[in-house]
């Protein structure tokens, strides 16, 4: 089932009441089964959210996503109790060999390469080389064809009116950048829920080791996936004349989660196809799988 996404940018309490989220404003009174929600985007300073709603929430898998002042979202709440065998899934991430996490880094960066080559040619209808650079990725991306691929591709993205300026990408650069760095936040949000829920530890990553990251491998298993929203902040930028973040451009960002994602025999949205790939990075652990299985972003016919 697909889990909804709320978003909360008011001043509202939040409790429970026979397993509904209850949400009560100045003005009225709303319900929502927390078995329906996947998400909940806290985007106020005068929210209220009761503990036993918090307990539930979290126990139901659902990701709470806290925003900071300007409105980005800064932090998380999950389940760390989500797999039966939890402690054993634990062991299995925390002893994978090194060959192992370079195999699986390299699978993850030609994905990632491989989707922007896609996304550049779907915008600008020209050929480009991502395909060369993503066979030229050694075990670990030794030779960083990631920072290479990355160079070109951002120097090629196209502002709205497809004069192929480029994008300067930076953290806290200027727009677009807002809008790409709400959309990461969501990705990495709803990346991080599904490998919680497979019973893998965010902490570790196969890749990003900074002491001070708690979503490491969060933010490696979200790499290929990163087109999804750089494609849709490429459509508000053509259909949007704001520059600043607002509810409506929020709300098409959030779209990123439901947008549909192909298998080799079926399709599935974003945030159940992240928990098949979460699923798969768990079974590489364990010895059952060699390669994690990515989805293709595009169906083959809308690609050739």
């Amino acid at each position: 089932m697909i889990k909804r996404t709320v978003l909360i940018e008011n001043k509202i309490s939040i409790t429970t009441k026979s397993n509904q989220l209850v949400l009560k404003s100045e003005l009225k009174e709303s319900s929502i089964p927390i078995e329906d929600i996947g998400f909940l985007v806290l985007d106020h300073n005068e929210i209220y959210l009761s503990m036993p709603a918090m307990n539930l929430l979290v126990e139901n898998n659902t990701s709470i996503i806290i925003c900071s002042q300007n409105h980005l979202p800064n932090g998380m709440f999950l389940n760390l109790n989500s797999h039966h065998i939890q402690q054993e899934i634990f062991k299995n991430q925390i002893e994978a060999s090194v060959p192992l996490k370079k195999q699986l880094w390299q699978q993850t960066i030609v994905e990632k390469i491989k989707n922007q080559g896609i996304l550049l040619e779907r915008i600008t209808g020209s050929k480009n080389s991502f395909s060369f650079l993503a066979g030229k990725v050694l075990s670990g991306d030794s030779s960083n064809m990631e920072g290479a691929a990355a160079q070109q591709y951002w120097k090629y993205f196209p502002q709205p009116n497809l004069e192929f300026d480029g994008i300067k990408r930076e953290r806290y650069g200027n727009y677009p950048n807002n809008f790409l760095n709400y959309g990461y936040a969501i990705l990495r949000a709803a990346t991080a829920r599904a490998l919680s829920g497979s019973g893998l530890l965010n902490t570790l990553g196969i890749h990003h080791k900074s002491k001070y990251n708690a979503f490491a491998l969060a933010d490696d298993i979200m790499e290929p996936f990163r087109p999804i929203v750089d494609e849709k902040v490429f459509e508000i930028m053509q259909n949007f004349k704001e520059q600043e973040l607002n509810t409506a451009i929020k709300a098409e960002l959030l779209q990123i989660l439901t947008r549909t994602v192909y298998f080799k025999d079926e399709k599935s949205p974003l945030m159940i196809a992240l928990q098949k790939t979460a699923s798969s990075l768990q079974q590489c652990f364990t010895g059952q799988r060699k390669k994690i299985k990515y989805p293709l972003l595009w169906s083959l016919t809308d690609t050739e």
